[in-house]
């Protein structure tokens, strides 16, 4: 059994108060100099994201082939503050901040250790399939508020 798990991808863990993934700097991810390109920050941002959903009992995927609907960002602020390098280990917290009818904000922090290399306020809309706002699934708010009030 344990040697099964060793084949997993990376999962994220809730710990501390927050949603913890953890990420390695791969070459693809830097310019080069070595540096973390800037959109790729985003990249493992989405990640912890959507491992933090997962994590919550909150399965995208199952609703879109439902025809329940599908999360989209629409708001996102990111403030960079050091750069990242090639072959860092990084983890990224998220934290609910909000949760709504039709959508939530996060708080998403990439971390090298203590040091804060850059964050982002990130809000997800619940949409319908044909792209309108629409209230999401009673059981995903409830998620959302729950993990809000261990995060608080």
């Amino acid at each position: 059994m344990a040697e099964e798990l060793l084949d997993l991808p990376a999962a994220g863990r809730f710990a501390a108060g927050a949603h913890r993934f953890p990420i390695r700097v791969y070459f693809e991810d830097t310019d080069l100099s070595g540096v973390v390109y800037h959109a790729n920050y985003l990249r493992f941002m989405e990640r912890a994201r959507s491992d933090m959903l997962a994590a919550a009992g909150i399965d995208q995927h199952q609703a879109w082939a439902a025809g329940a609907g599908v999360f989209a960002i629409t708001d996102l602020a990111i403030r960079y503050r050091r750069p990242a390098r090639l072959q860092d280990a990084l983890l990224v917290e998220s934290r609910v901040t909000a949760a709504r009818g039709a959508s939530c904000a996060i708080h998403q922090r990439v971390m090298r250790g203590e040091e804060l290399l850059a964050d982002a306020d990130v809000t997800a809309a619940f949409l319908s399939p044909d792209g309108r706002p629409r209230r999401q699934p009673a059981a995903w708010v409830a998620a959302f508020r729950r993990l809000q009030g261990e995060f608080a």
